[in-house]
């Protein structure tokens, strides 16, 4: 794929003022890119095969400009330090993360309120935006769905929520997951802390 190819496929994907900086750090950071279905575990993600000393990233196709270029700079962090022994979200990706998001974060990319809650989010980045619930909130008023239904990052521990038809409890975070228990059948599942749920 080439320069160009690649623009043209981020187009119509991130903020046109960002298009130009997404692809110089495809350039700086060789890698496969793929835009995926949508995904309620995760919102993208990167790879690398030792096989074939290649590396991919990819993002899911339905987010709004602003998450999809949260989530894109995300990864591209997770590509810049791969060689480093450390956890996923650990120092050396938190550092780097906010390296790369820095130049972006002003009002020609991002709308007042994101760019407000982004800055602070950059601060001490977090494994995903669900894992920040204010920042993932502003983020939803962008979505083209419209959706007004809460992630379940936003419910509190020991909150009761609907879920695919059936109510919860929450019960623990785990990482960018919480332990969750089935009201009815009183067993426990993970559940990502992106889903959309409907207050019990």
């Amino acid at each position: 794929m080439t320069s160009h190819d690649f623009k043209d496929l981020l187009a119509k994907k991130v903020p046109i003022a960002a298009l130009d900086y997404c692809v110089a750090l495809w350039e700086e950071y060789p890698f496969h890119f793929k835009l995926t279905r949508k995904r309620v575990s995760k919102l993208g993600d990167y790879c690398y095969d030792r096989r074939a000393q290649s590396h991919t990233i990819t993002v899911n196709h339905d987010l709004n400009p602003y998450q999809f270029l949260i989530t894109y700079v995300h990864e591209v962090a997770h590509r810049a330090v791969h060689r480093r022994r450390q956890k996923p979200h650990g120092i050396y990706w938190k550092v780097k993360f906010q390296d790369l998001m820095c130049p972006l974060l002003k009002p020609a990319v991002f709308p007042e309120d994101v760019l407000e809650a982004l800055t602070r989010h950059t601060r001490n980045p977090k494994a995903s935006t669900a894992a920040d619930p204010a920042l993932a909130k502003i983020l939803s008023r962008y979505d083209s769905e419209g959706s007004n239904l809460p992630a379940l990052a936003e419910v509190a521990m020991g909150g009761e929520f609907v879920f695919r038809k059936r109510a919860f409890k929450k019960l623990e975070k785990k990482r960018t997951r919480a332990v969750c228990l089935d009201i009815s059948n009183r067993k426990k599942y993970l559940i990502s802390e992106l889903a959309e749920v409907k207050p019990y």
